[in-house]
């Protein structure tokens, strides 16, 4: 026995110390910490200016949006034009902060739609099971089966063309993703001890889920909104890259790419530039979902 200790513990001696990079150590963790908060708060930074763009546009913008000056036209990004100009002398900064109003109008629409008529179907759904649960989810895994540019497509084709017909499209487009989180997370409630002790204390259905289900189920919906946000600007800037948004001249996102198309050899930040700023939004809109579940799961 005592051999058997001898020689284990001569090779615990002779095993190599890990490097000292890969041993964790205290200021890495902090460091890690502090990371996250600035990529949080430059998110919710991203995304107040781009609320401020969209309500108070004249205080961002210096020029009209909708006339130019044709002797400055396709003049690339300066200190006078920050984005440069486009191919009538307008502004395409100006036109961006303009343009934010409609194409976040939309977007928020569109994830409003989705949340309220996604979720109650979900509640319900998952509160009652049964016939209504099989009705409900067999309808949600038809929404699903479909590509949502594709539906989007047909359905604003149906609707017509407009801001608020696209956020409609878009919006029916998302509502599976909704019902899905929220029916998943009724059915974790339900099965809770004091749910169980609602009911049987003899409080009605629907007062148990008013007052027991729904407080506990809605968390994930508000991650899962912020992330579907970035994805509603991305599908309504295309439907509006593909003509069915606002009439031009008036600003918007997905038209201001569609615009530069034809001058991408000669003024490429025309559609840059847009574009990046869709981008910032997209990638602040799914940090701060990312945060809210990291938060929710602790």
């Amino acid at each position: 026995m005592s051999d058997i200790a001898v020689v284990a513990d001569a090779d615990r001696s002779a095993a190599p110390e890990p490097p000292a990079e890969s041993r964790p150590t205290r200021r890495a963790l902090p460091w890690r910490r502090i990371r996250r908060s600035v990529s949080i708060w430059l998110a919710a930074l991203v995304l107040l200016i781009a609320v401020g763009f969209a309500f108070l546009p004249d205080l961002f913008a210096r020029y009209d949006p909708l006339i130019g000056t044709p002797a400055d036209k396709l003049l690339p990004p300066s200190a006078t034009y920050w984005f440069g100009t486009d191919n009538l002398g307008r502004d395409v900064f100006s036109r961006v902060v303009h343009g934010a109003g409609l194409s976040l109008g939309s977007t928020l629409l569109a994830v409003g739609l989705a949340v309220v008529i996604g979720s109650t179907l979900g509640l319900v759904s998952g509160a009652l099971g049964g016939v209504i649960d099989t009705v409900f989810m067999r309808f949600v895994e038809v929404l699903q089966s479909i590509p949502t540019l594709l539906a989007s497509l047909a359905l604003v084709t149906v609707l017509g063309f407009g801001t608020v017909n696209v956020a409609i499209a878009v919006g029916v487009t998302f509502i599976a993703a909704f019902a899905r989180v929220m029916r998943a997370e009724v059915l974790r409630v339900r099965s809770s001890a004091y749910v169980e002790a609602a009911t049987a204390g003899g409080s009605s259905p629907l007062r148990v889920l008013w007052r027991h289900i729904l407080p506990n189920s809605y968390a994930p919906v508000l991650s899962l909104a912020a992330v579907q946000f970035g994805l509603a600007v991305l599908a309504v800037s295309a439907l509006s890259f593909l003509g069915f948004g606002a009439v031009p001249p008036t600003p918007e996102w997905g038209s201001l790419v569609s615009e530069g198309r034809g001058f991408l050899g000669v003024a490429w930040w025309m559609t840059t530039m847009p574009g990046l700023t869709m981008i910032a939004i997209v990638l602040s809109a799914h940090r701060l979902g990312h945060a809210l579940d990291d938060r929710r799961s602790r």
